[in-house]
Parts: C-alpha cells; sequence; structure tokens
C-alpha cells in the first residue's frame, strides 16, 4: 500500500476519534460554539475519506487511457473539501443565529474546555505530521487536510479562549458570536482551498523560486548548446512535467546533440524524483536570443 494511502487512513481514524471528542464537549456544555467546532469535525471526517479515495487512485500507474498518470485525482479531492468546507461554514452561521435569537444557558464550561482542548491537541499534532509528509511526498491531498486541520485548531483556541468567557462576563450572546468568528474563518479556509487546487488542475505555473531552481539546473549542464527557451513547468499531483526547446549548432552531429540532452534530463530528474522531461532539439537559426542563459 503507497505510503499517501495509509497517511489517508490514519487520517480517518484521528478525524473519528476528534469528533467523537468534540461533541463530548458539546453535550456536556450545550454550547453553539462548541457545536461549531464539533460540526466542522464532520467535514474534516468525510474530507479524510475522499482524500484517501484519491490518494489511492493517483497512486496507480499510467496507463493507456491516462498517459500522464492520475495525479490530478488529489486536486478534485481537494477542491472537493474545499467546498465541504464551505457548505460547514454555512450551517455553523445558520446555528449561530440560532443561538442569537433563542439563548441557551452554558453547562459545565471546565469540563467541556478540557475535552475540547484535548481534541485541539490531537488534531495540531496529526495536522504537523500530514503537512510534513506532504510536501515530503509531493501529495497534494496531504498538504490540503494538514492545512485544513491547523485551521481548525486555529478556530477552536480561538473558541475555548472567548467560550472561557461567556462564564466570567455573564454574557449569553458571545457564545453564538465566538461561532459565526469561525464560521467566516472558516470560509476563508474553504475558499483558499479551491483557489490553490483548481490552480493544479489548471496546470498553473510553480513558484517562482522552483522555476529559478530548475533554470539554474538546466542552465549549468546545457554545455555545448546554444540557447534553452520555451521553459515550460507543470505539477501533476507528486510528478513534475518540463518541457523545453534547445537550440544546437547547426553543424552538430546528432549524437553529440542527444548527449547534451541526456545530461540535462539526467540533471532534472535528480534534482526531483518524479520528473517527466520532454526536451525538442532545433538547429541555430531557431534561436529566439530569449530564455535560459547556458553558462
Amino acid at each position: 500500500m503507497p505510503r499517501t494511502v495509509r497517511f489517508g487512513i490514519y487520517s480517518i481514524a484521528v478525524g473519528l476519534a476528534v469528533l467523537v471528542t468534540k461533541f463530548g464537549a458539546w453535550w456536556v456544555t450545550g454550547s453553539v460554539a462548541l457545536y461549531s467546532d464539533a460540526l466542522e469535525s464532520i467535514i474534516n471526517v468525510v474530507a479524510a475519506c475522499v482524500a484517501t479515495l484519491a490518494l489511492h487512485v493517483s497512486s496507480r500507474p499510467a496507463d493507456a487511457g491516462h498517459p500522464y498518470g492520475h495525479g490530478k485525482a488529489e486536486y478534485l479531492s481537494a477542491v472537493l473539501e474545499g467546498v465541504l468546507i464551505i457548505l460547514a461554514a454555512l450551517s455553523i452561521l445558520r446555528e449561530a443565529y440560532s443561538g442569537f435569537v433563542h439563548p441557551r444557558p452554558i453547562e459545565a464550561p471546565l469540563l467541556g474546555i478540557a475535552i475540547n482542548a484535548a481534541a485541539s491537541v490531537m488534531n495540531g499534532m496529526w495536522a504537523a505530521v500530514l503537512v510534513r509528509s506532504g510536501r515530503s511526498l509531493r501529495s497534494p491531498a496531504l498538504v490540503a487536510s494538514g492545512k485544513h486541520l491547523f485551521t481548525d485548531v486555529f478556530t477552536s483556541g480561538g473558541v475555548l479562549v472567548g467560550f472561557a468567557l461567556v462564564p466570567l462576563t455573564g454574557l449569553q450572546w458571545l457564545d453564538p458570536a465566538l461561532a459565526a468568528v469561525v464560521a467566516v474563518n472558516i470560509l476563508w479556509s474553504g475558499y483558499g482551498l479551491v483557489r490553490t487546487s483548481v490552480g493544479g488542475l489548471m496546470d498553473a505555473a510553480p513558484d517562482p523560486e522552483t522555476l529559478k531552481r530548475l533554470r539554474t539546473l538546466i542552465s549549468a549542464h546545457a554545455e555545448g548548446a546554444l540557447e534553452v527557451h520555451e521553459l515550460r513547468v507543470r505539477h501533476v499531483g507528486n510528478a513534475t512535467f518540463l518541457e523545453c526547446h534547445i537550440v544546437m549548432p547547426g553543424d552538430m552531429p546528432l549524437r553529440d546533440a542527444h548527449a547534451i540532452s541526456d545530461r540535462i534530463e539526467a540533471a532534472l530528474r535528480e534534482d526531483e524524483e518524479h520528473m517527466v522531461v520532454t526536451i525538442h532539439m532545433e538547429p541555430e537559426e531557431e534561436a529566439q536570443h530569449r530564455g535560459v542563459l547556458v553558462l
């Protein structure tokens, strides 16, 4: 079983444990804010299930029907997770409105804080594991899940701080107000996740630092060539696809030109394990006098 899929299964288990714990905190207190926090955990479990399925699909090798692999399944799961987050936020806003109209006294606040805090610590530890492992494995789905959980941890922390003020101040409206703040924060998180994932589906270019590193690498290993232009890079799951045109001297033997191409491909694949390189060679009259400077 691929490591990414194992992480997905672990995420489901952690999500269920956090869900039960947070609903326990709401059960003993009756707090709308803690209910909103628990409701988001349902979305976390559903998102973990969808992400695990996507990770399983994306781990399948390329085939005749999908010659570029199945990596974009992870972006689809991340988009769906973002939509689910937005729906959860809207549901929380509805509960917050109900709390304003029909305020309810909070019971056993200290016990509720302790239970919810335990769930938040569990979430925070697992979120750190997901983000670190997702970046190491080049998995958009794992990174998205980890960042989502970190958002949950921060909002839970804010809820707990404000929740503790309710019995101290006697202001019952603080409880639904906190729920509304949580909902707005979750809406922003969902929007950011959808935007990033759609960028992956649309083959958005990588960040400038990545492009700069690849251009420097090509330049350092293209000795003998005249120019490299039309450099294009895109990420598909944990794979990176790079295409470029290399201008060679017109009288250079094909064998020598091919050796330069092989040298560049080897350097790029050493830099990124799952790199797919396509190089188009052109004669010197095709030079555009732009692109990558050959050292």
